[in-house]
């Protein structure tokens, strides 16, 4: 049985704690190593099987035209607001000059030229999106081979070239582009070292010992070492999309502190009533090692369920994510317990703080007040249930706005050059510059066709311009970069790309065999936001279902799973309206450095329910096992629910304030993406913990009253037992010893 294989890996790895440690400081080392050695880097691949701008990327690849490789752009503008490239020969020497350093970098394959083509011709420079109408900002764009080929020194080679020029040159220099986009690397860096301070003071004052709090900080930085470096080595075989390692930086320290506070209180209750501390840590692997395996499990099913959307960006960032929660499972029931036993008795000790609170408070149990709210609300359920549940519908609400897409240099701070290269260039060329189309046409033997097709294109009131065709005579593929009138973020853009597809591009071919197809970021972000879209019920009906079956096999009742999954669904749906309200209406974003409001990343809503319905579980099974417990030992539900839910009301709320404290560390980083996760996780976790647990899981129970435990006889004979069944490693075992505070065992049925 599950219970006696933890309870052995515990004892025995808290009997040889050093060994343990040992070996995990060799695997992850030897993580490192390997990341090191055979590592590749992440990279974003926003597209998908059968989308039309996969099957445009593809005509693009196969033409070799240059433009399916990568990108950046340098947007320069006289420093001197009198001064235009049009009548200052300076200026326009110094544009030429940095075009010449430019196209000396290492592998540049082109630029374009607007120095050159304002000698030229000025008008052809201004129709050729070279230079502003107004002579004021011209752009060199600069095309470099695709991202295998290139590396963080090709864009560390392009700042600092602007670095060295700014100092001594007229001209205003910025830049952005694909470039800083995929090496400019995460900023999840400062929002771990933040977590990890929050969470090692919120362990302090909740055990009120150093070494305690250390633990779990321990724990879940060895794991993330190896978890994060697992990824990178995968990222050496596949591609990895870049917010991974953010994601599961998150996720894992959240889940890896949460995962050894359960373990660890549990353990201290044994060492309390003098049991050996090795002793102590098997049996606390025992106990509340089972739900942690259990609910680690639920996260992972969960977020592999992703697959369904059939995007292999968010695919391949789910197994990503997953296996850093595997590794955290592992860590919490092999190396806690080895540190709980090089710990010894010290942790039987509740530390000064503690001491010193309990001085203040003498006679006071810790669980006394969650016992009075408890009786509270159970003795009031109807307008608690009523009144709580309607706040989490009211925050639901502004789901209905919800608009899917992907924040561009646009939503950057002011400090970034990539902002402000965004700005000139919306400001001198208007705001679709900054977010090309490139319609792909395979001609199949038709010329004809393509300037009947860039007639209709450029005819689109959407389109302020396009770019000449350019045709690969060796493949007969033309391309054509076009600019819409509206920016990438907008609406109105996604709707021109639809036009475009159902009408204008379908009456330009006509009866030709020619076939042609719109790409372009823009055009692949909303098409990967449509697919989302489209299998998101799916997935929520897969994972809802899958979670229902699964606490009924646990819990052997019909309506406390139910009851489950409908609470969940309340407290996402909530953190969805919150996205919402501050990152597209702004409400509260200058609160977490949100400049400007964004639509939601058209992958976000996907991962963030798959994550949260897995960690909301946890708090589930934690709770509900215990109220099962204690309804089996006294047979009323009210004391039931009283004494289930005061007697892990604390560990429940510090767990889910580490977790949240450890999600808003990641929601003051610059991206507005990781921002998105961090806010969405952290707020979830919060209502989940104190509205959803606190007040709907008591007002509920009490009002279904002996209904919460009703399973049909025959439902009863058809289910297998449940996945953590109790066996003999559980405390029910040892009589001496106390109520359990927290297990996810299935526990037997009264009949009748």
């Amino acid at each position: 049985m599950l219970s006696t294989g933890l309870s052995r890996v515990g004892a025995g790895a808290a009997r040889h704690p050093w060994r343990v440690i040992a070996a995990w400081l060799f695997v992850a080392a030897l993580a490192v190593a390997a990341a090191v050695a055979f590592g590749g880097r992440t990279a974003d691949s926003m597209t998908a099987p059968g989308l039309d701008s996969q099957r445009a990327a593809e005509l693009i690849e196969r033409a070799g035209t240059g433009q399916e490789g990568m990108t950046a752009q340098v947007v320069v503008t006289p420093v001197d607001s009198g001064v235009t490239f049009f009548d200052h020969g300076p200026a326009r020497t110094e544009l030429a000059r940095l075009q010449a350093e430019v196209r000396r970098l290492p592998h540049v394959l082109g630029i374009s030229d607007p120095a050159g083509a304002l000698d030229e011709d000025r008008d052809a420079a201004v129709r050729g999106g070279l230079v502003s109408a107004d002579g004021r900002i011209a752009v060199v764009r600069v095309q470099y081979p695709d991202q295998s080929r290139l590396t963080a020194d090709d864009l560390h080679a392009l700042v600092d070239l602007g670095d060295r020029l700014r100092g001594g040159t007229p001209l205003r220099i910025e830049m952005g582009g694909d470039l800083f986009y995929v090496f400019s690397g995460s900023d999840g860096g400062a929002g771990e070292l933040i977590g990890l301070l929050a969470a090692a003071a919120i362990l302090f004052l909740a055990f009120g010992s150093l070494v305690a709090a250390a633990l779990p900080i321990g724990m879940a930085v060895f794991g993330l070492t190896v978890g994060v470096a697992t990824m990178t080595v995968l990222a050496g075989t596949t591609e990895i999309p870049t917010f991974a390692p953010v994601l599961g930086s998150m996720v894992g320290l959240g889940v890896g502190i949460d995962y050894a506070l359960f373990v660890l209180a549990r353990h201290r209750e044994y060492l309390a009533r003098g049991v050996e501390p090795h002793e102590a840590a098997g049996r606390a692997v025992a106990t509340a090692g089972r739900p942690v395996v259990f609910a680690g499990g639920t996260v992972v099913v969960s977020i592999l369920g992703m697959a369904v959307a059939n995007v292999p960006f968010m695919t391949m960032g789910g197994i990503a994510v997953s296996i850093v929660v595997l590794i955290m499972v592992a860590a919490s029931v092999t190396l806690l317990p080895a540190f709980l036993g090089a710990a010894g008795r010290r942790l039987a000790r509740p530390g000064r703080v503690l001491r010193a609170v309990r001085r203040g408070r003498p006679g006071v149990a810790p669980a006394d007040g969650w016992r009075r709210w408890i009786g509270h609300v159970n003795r009031h359920p109807v307008p608690y249930a009523l009144g709580a549940a309607g706040l989490l519908l009211a925050a639901t609400l502004p789901v209905l706005g919800l608009r899917v897409g992907l924040p561009d240099d646009g939503s950057l701070p002011d400090s970034r050059t990539e902002r402000r290269a965004y700005d000139l260039v919306a400001e001198g060329f208007g705001p679709g510059t900054n977010g090309p189309l490139v319609v792909a046409v395979d001609l199949a033997g038709d010329p004809g066709v393509l300037d009947r097709l860039v007639a209709a294109v450029a005819a689109d009131p959407g389109v302020a311009s396009t770019a000449p065709a350019l045709v690969d005579r060796a493949t007969g593929i033309a391309t054509l970069v076009v600019f819409p009138t509206t920016g990438p973020q907008e609406r109105a853009t996604a709707d021109t790309v639809a036009r475009l597809r159902a009408d204008v591009l379908p009456a330009a071919v006509g009866h030709s065999p020619a076939k042609a197809y719109i790409g372009g970021g823009a055009a692949s972000l909303s098409d990967v936001g449509r697919r989302t879209n489209e299998r998101l019920p799916v997935f929520v009906a897969a994972v809802l279902a899958l979670s229902f079956l699964l606490l009924m096999l646990v819990f052997r009742s019909v309506l406390v799973p139910l009851k489950a999954v409908l609470l969940n669904l309340l407290s996402i749906g909530a953190a969805y309206g919150i996205m919402v309200a501050v990152f597209q209406w702004g409400w509260g974003g200058a609160l977490i450095g949100l400049e400007s409001t964004v639509p939601i990343v058209s992958f976000i809503p996907m991962f963030l329910f798959a994550i949260l319905f897995g960690l909301s579980m946890d708090y589930e099974v934690f709770l509900l096992s215990r109220v099962r417990e204690e309804y089996l030992r006294t047979g009323d539900n009210g004391t039931a629910i009283i004494r289930g839910v005061s007697g892990t009301a604390r560990i429940i709320t510090s767990a889910a304030l580490i977790m949240a404290a450890v999600f808003l560390s990641f929601a003051v980083a610059e991206d507005p993406s990781t921002k998105m996760f961090g806010l969405g996780l952290a707020t979830a976790i919060l209502v989940d913990a104190t509205v959803v647990r606190m007040v709907l899981v008591p007002a509920t129970m009490t009002l279904l009253g002996r209904a919460n435990w009703w399973l049909p006889r025959w439902l009863d004979r058809l289910l297998p037992r449940g996945p953590v069944d109790v066996d003999g490693a559980d405390d029910r075992h040892h009589p001496a010893d106390p109520a359990p505070l927290l297990t996810g065992a299935a526990v037997p049925v009264t009949k009748g």
